[in-house]
């Protein structure tokens, strides 16, 4: 409140002059004391007749405060009681409606009744005496009064310092309790309290209740402004300013666009997690609340919640336990497959008889094109599973499993967790392709992080680096395909259950391409049954000599090749429908890509015919030996690692101390050089299974007699003479029947794994059974061939 300069002590000089019928005049939010001069802005129409009328006569007014400021014309229960009268010391008009008047309160006086309302009140009045007191008592309460408040206009901005000057000249101790409340910014009810009472002492006191209040608030203000200014950051000053402006736009009616504190809040009540999740969630939350939206931390943080609730903590889809239904999915998408069908059933009858079953880890490992990631996607449609498919051929860095600490910028789940929240379920299946070909550097092991993912006594709480919070994948269904299970470490391939596929035989991929592939190619390339159909000669066609695989991708491609060319033609007019035969084949697919060469390979002594096991599926290898003048020395050619080598030196070391029973000369080596080569020089080739095809090749050589055209053989051999089982027996019987072969000789322990082979395919083999290399001979070797007619 704004104050004219005028000395509080010039109290009218008159008191008994004020008049007993005094015009009343209402304020609005004010109150006036005795001795002070106080300016006023008079709007009202009435009031302002009210003080033409007064400067008209005496200049002596009564002021009365109104209870509600918002009433435009009070009434006398509107007003207080005890009012002030005033003395109008000067007028100023602001404006055409507004007028300024500068009025010094007189003395307190008692309101006894109104006596008009028009054209303003008029009221009979009783002025109150007041006493000058003195006494210790009284002077002990001034000095605190003094003391107090020039602490209070020390601190607070508001109060002007000079005010503090004419406080301590003052020396009436009523007038000095009401300067010094007429001085504070407080409540007009106190004001109106403090001009009520009339008794010195009682004034005094309650002046000094209110000052030391407002010390209090004060100083603590001070001391909240000094540790908030002490530890004050960007963040913190940003955080401050905006709860503030948050108040300021509540106080308006506005709200706050950018506060989403009430959002995040609902949504993390309605997503009901476990009571871990939640709990860092909460935390999460009322670190948000700290945190200006545009801040950086801001943004990690808000990544961080939103994972929390976006994840299916409690989301599960219901299996279907339908074996029937389910047998029908898996027969309708896959042709043969039988021993992974049969283990996905068994999953599915168990799990009607225990409901809380854990998820199976599966390993499915074979050639490329048999079908492994398809499986499945057939397996989750069957099982009524969401799919999640991760690729890890190449993944060489831990964090791409495990995910990245917070810390780091653009900190991300790792893919586990990625695929569990993108399938919105908590027990998916999980296909983890290419497991096989995972690498390793200074970032760390991936094969290893997954240790914890695939091994069911740990996975009900995997820990990825980001969420730090226990995930449980036990009811995640993983599926790991790989080509070849060499590469894989063993205390992973330890948590899996290995479910080999093997190569198709002829039949089969006959019946996958009629019933699956040609209608999977005819619809993708906008062709109807009846425009393109294969005869089942042209398909074995296609199948022998223009594909060499264990799968049937290239297969697929070779009749994609034959839609296109077709669809090409009905295009442009010239055919409308084909029937694709053997004749057309050139026409279509170009010359034929593979012969059969066994018989033209193997006409000579020294060409032996072998079986392999390749990542593509079985493959024949053809051994080919020769002797020439020299000096004691054997070379072998074609890429071949050490253990194929050291097969080859274990050949010859058994040749040349059995030559007798063999028929070799005895001196063979004395003066001769044997090369043994392996064609297909490009193609690394390694492994033990070669050591009776070497064996048999360097005695065909030696004695001139060449190996039967029909006849392909694998096993491994000792100095001793024994054979020894290999591995991939099925794959190689499969090699050998595509490429020809009638005969296999296989040693005597692998008998048993011809359980795996095809019905089909075995009968049109012949198997021969060896346990030492010399029973080896007799059954491959053809009649000599005379020295005159080799070329």
């Amino acid at each position: 409140m704004a104050m004219e300069h005028h000395d509080p002590e010039m109290i009218f000089d008159n008191m008994d002059a004020i008049p007993r019928e005094l015009a009343i005049l209402p304020l609005k939010g004010t109150v006036i004391y005795p001795g002070l001069a106080v300016p006023l802005i008079i709007g009202r129409e009435r009031s302002i007749r009210l003080i033409d009328d007064a400067l008209g006569g005496d200049k002596v007014i009564g002021v009365v405060t109104q209870k509600d400021p918002k009433v435009q014309d009070p009434t006398p229960e509107e007003m207080y009681e005890i009012g002030t009268a005033v003395s109008i010391l000067k007028m100023v008009k602001v404006s055409e409606r507004d007028i300024r008047v500068v009025v010094q309160g007189v003395a307190r006086i008692k309101i006894d009744g109104y006596l008009t309302n028009d054209p303003y009140y008029i009221a009979r009045v009783t002025h109150i005496e007041e006493d000058y007191v003195e006494g210790m008592t009284i002077d002990a309460l001034v000095a605190n009064i003094k003391d107090v408040f020039r602490k209070v206009v020390e601190l607070s901005p508001q109060v002007p310092s000079e005010i503090m000057t004419m406080i301590v000249n003052l020396k009436n101790p009523g007038m000095l309790g009401d300067f010094v409340v007429s001085s504070l910014n407080i409540q007009v009810e106190e004001k109106q309290e403090i001009l009520q009472i009339i008794e010195i002492p009682l004034r005094l006191n309650r002046v000094l209740e209110i000052l030391n209040r407002e010390l209090e608030v004060l100083e603590l203000g001070q001391k909240i402004q000094s540790q908030v200014k002490e530890g004050i950051d960007k963040n913190q000053r940003e955080y401050y300013l905006r709860e503030q402006l948050k108040a300021i736009q509540q106080e308006l009616g506005e709200e706050d666009e950018l506060n989403e504190s009430d959002e995040l809040k609902e949504r993390l009540d309605k997503a009901k997690l476990p009571e871990e999740p939640e709990k860092a969630a909460r935390k999460e939350l009322e670190r948000l609340k700290r945190m200006h939206p545009s801040s950086a931390e801001y943004t990690v943080s808000r990544t961080y919640f939103d994972w929390l609730l976006d994840l299916p903590w409690n989301e599960a889809t219901e299996d279907n336990l339908k074996i029937v239904e389910a047998q029908r999915i898996l027969n309708e998408d896959h042709y043969n497959l039988e021993k992974i069908k049969k283990r996905i059933l068994e999953y599915l009858a168990v799990r009607q008889l225990k409901n809380d079953m854990k998820g199976p880890i599966l390993c499915f490992v074979g050639p490329p094109g048999v079908g492994k990631t398809s499986l499945g996607r057939s397996i989750a449609r069957a099982l009524g599973r969401k799919f999640v498919r991760i690729s890890l051929g190449g993944v060489h860095d831990e964090a791409e499993i495990r995910g990245h600490r917070r810390t780091y910028i653009g900190a991300l789940p790792g893919r586990i967790i990625q695929g569990i929240k993108k399938a919105g379920s908590n027990n998916p299946l999980f296909m983890l392709d290419e497991v096989d070909k995972l690498g390793s550097d200074f970032r760390g092991d991936p094969s290893s992080a997954l240790l914890e993912v695939l091994d069911p006594e740990q996975n009900f709480s995997f820990s990825d680096h980001y969420l730090e919070v226990a995930f449980d994948l036990s009811k995640v269904m993983f599926i790991a395909t790989a080509n070849v299970l060499q590469t894989i470490p063993p205390a992973l391939q330890d948590r899996m259950e290995i479910l080999e596929l093997p190569g198709y035989t002829e039949e089969e991929k006959l019946l996958i391409a009629r019933d699956f592939l040609i209608p999977k190619q005819l619809d993708e390339h906008g062709l109807k049954a009846e425009q393109l159909q294969f005869t089942e000669g042209a398909l074995k066609l296609i199948i022998g000599s223009y594909t060499r695989e264990a799968g049937v991708r290239h297969l697929e491609r070779q009749i994609a090749s034959v839609c296109r060319g077709v669809a090409k033609e009905i295009v442009e007019g010239s055919q409308q429908t084909v029937e694709f035969t053997d004749e057309l084949a050139h026409k279509y697919l170009g010359p034929v890509k593979f012969f059969p060469e066994v018989a033209e390979r193997t006409v000579e002594p020294g060409v032996a015919t072998g079986l392999a096991w390749t990542p593509t599926g079985g493959d024949i290898i053809f051994v080919e030996a020769t002797i020439m003048p020299g000096k004691k020395t054997l070379t072998l050619t074609g890429q071949l690692g050490d253990v194929m080598k050291e097969s080859a030196q274990a050949a010859l070391s058994y040749v040349r101390a059995k030559y007798k029973e063999l028929g070799v000369e005895q001196d063979f080596y004395e003066n001769g050089d044997i090369h043994i080569h392996i064609p297909a020089g490009a193609i690394p080739k390694d492994g033990p299974s070669a050591g009776v095809t070497m064996f048999t090749a360097l005695t065909s050589l030696l004695t001139h007699r060449p190996i039967r055209n029909d006849i392909a053989m694998t096993g491994e051999i000792t100095l001793r003479g024994a054979v020894l089982p290999v591995g991939g027996i099925k794959e190689k019987v499969l090699a050998a029947r595509r490429a020809g072969i009638h005969t296999v000789i296989l040693p005597k322990k692998n008998e048993k794994d011809l359980e795996e082979v095809p019905e089909n395919a075995k009968k049109d083999l012949n198997f021969l059974f060896v346990q030492r290399m010399d029973e080896i001979i007799p059954l491959a070797l053809a009649d000599p061939i005379s020295k005159n007619t080799q070329h």
